[in-house]
């Protein structure tokens, strides 16, 4: 955000002395030449601050008649043009009032207030350069205009050149990740973040963003050397685990692999988003070397208490979707277990993996539970049905089937197998008019949906 300067007023008032300013003192800190000067000049603050700018502007017009070389009554009656929202006399006002005193940056930022104010970034950028002068730390705002401009190389340099001298700033962080999403500006990045390392070699950060660069660019071998940089100089690194994990997953290095992933999912320093990416790696490394599924049942403790991402949940989606029926019913059983056992879309995923897998008797148990829960849901009658039929409970399937079907609207594919499973209760009990006629209705509505 573009900073701007906090005017205070304060006046001292030296009795039989001329007026003494000191360097840098804001405008009002000035005593006043004659009574009749004072007396407007006061009579204008007054004015400004019940917000009647136009009458502050007379009197401030009387000020500059008694005083024509006066800098304050300038710098003042552009204040109030400006809050007129008169650019063209503010900006007048501001000029004159740096041209009798040039050495003072609170009248160079009236016109910077104006330039901005009114999208001039070409003239604000050549007064706040002229702040900058008084006052380096306003080099942010000369970087926040270079981004407005897109003048992103100069940004570049202000930004390591501020970083440099003050240390780093969520501003300028945010600003260097939107230069360096365009490749052009990585190589002279990375030249930075070289030059960085060698000044301070513990700086974990500068590591990690180079190992960035470079991995994004498939730099893989200078990335890699960088990371054993990184874990002789700072050891402990966390952030250096994150790429080494990577590295080890690819070199078949399980067990360190494992330590590196330990040390991301435990450590507070390191984002959700990249614990997840980690997580999901290892997950696709389990698929194809199973015997490490105890290290993945370990890992996922670590997000028993994540509120964004149901963990479990997600692995036993990634099983199903493979045919692990095993694998995925174990960790929605997880799931439910950890987060909430009446989880609607959990238990749905489960009894259809139930289903796929052949295990009736926990399918029908649970199917049959959750119409208590959700008594107006079909689809759990739909699984209690199927389940006693294959149990051969046939009465307990008519009964919840029947029960189950006036809740189906506008789903002919869920009606259908309603009056399959109807059919095949009913051809269970011997009833073989009764399984002729659900099997026909279930005919028809594929029919229809076709």
């Amino acid at each position: 955000m573009i900073q701007k300067g906090v005017i205070v007023i304060l006046f001292f008032v030296l009795l039989g002395n001329p007026t003494s300013v000191m360097a840098q003192t804001e405008p009002e800190d000035i005593a006043m030449a004659t009574d009749e000067y004072q007396d407007a000049f006061y009579e204008s603050l007054k004015q400004k601050g019940i917000e009647n700018y136009d009458k502050a502007i007379t009197s401030l017009e009387k000020c500059v008649k008694l005083k024509p070389n006066d800098a304050v009554a300038y710098f003042e009656l552009g204040k109030n043009y400006l809050s007129l929202k008169d650019y063209r006399n503010a900006q007048d006002s501001f000029e004159k009032a740096t041209q009798l005193d040039p050495k003072n940056k609170w009248y160079w930022l009236g016109i910077y207030d104006v330039s901005y104010e009114t999208k001039n970034y070409p003239l604000a950028i050549e007064t706040i350069q002229k702040i900058i002068v008084f006052d380096e730390e306003y080099k942010d705002d000369l970087i926040s205009l270079y981004m407005i401009t897109n003048q992103f190389d100069k940004a570049l340099v202000a930004i390591n050149e501020m970083n440099d001298k003050f240390g780093k700033s969520e501003d300028r962080d945010r600003y260097k990740l939107q230069i360096l999403s365009q490749g052009k500006y990585q190589n002279a990045e990375i030249g930075n973040l070289i030059d960085q390392i060698k000044k301070n070699p513990k700086e974990e950060s500068n590591y990690v963003n180079l190992i960035f660069l470079y991995s994004k660019a498939e730099e893989t071998d200078k990335a890699l050397d960088v990371m054993k940089q990184l874990a002789k100089e700072v050891p402990n690194s966390e952030w250096a685990q994150v790429s080494m994990f990577k590295v080890y997953l690819d070199a078949n290095q399980a067990d360190k692999a494992i330590k590196s992933m330990n040390m991301i999912l435990s450590s507070p320093k390191i984002d959700s988003k990249i614990k997840h990416r980690t997580l999901n790696e290892f997950l696709l490394y389990v698929n194809k070397n199973p015997q490490y599924a105890p290290d993945l049942e370990k890992a996922i403790a670590y997000f028993d208490n994540d509120k964004d991402v149901d963990v479990a949940k997600e692995i036993g989606k990634f099983y199903h979707s493979k045919g692990q029926y095993e694998n995925a019913i174990r960790y929605y059983e997880k799931d439910l277990k950890t987060n909430s056992d009446t989880d609607r879309e959990t238990n749905l995923l489960l009894l259809e993996v139930y289903t796929l897998a052949k295990q009736y008797e926990p399918m029908t148990k649970r199917a049959m539970n959750m119409i208590e829960v959700y008594p107006s849901q079909p689809q759990f009658y739909y699984y209690a049905g199927l389940g006693n039929n294959q149990l051969k409970q046939f009465k307990n399937a008519k009964t919840v089937l029947e029960m189950g079907l006036d809740y189906v609207v506008d789903d002919k594919t869920l009606e259908a197998n309603f009056n399959i499973q109807l059919g095949e209760a009913y051809n269970g009990l011997g009833d073989a008019r009764k399984k002729e006629e659900y099997f026909l209705k279930a005919n028809e509505l594929l029919k229809k949906k076709k």
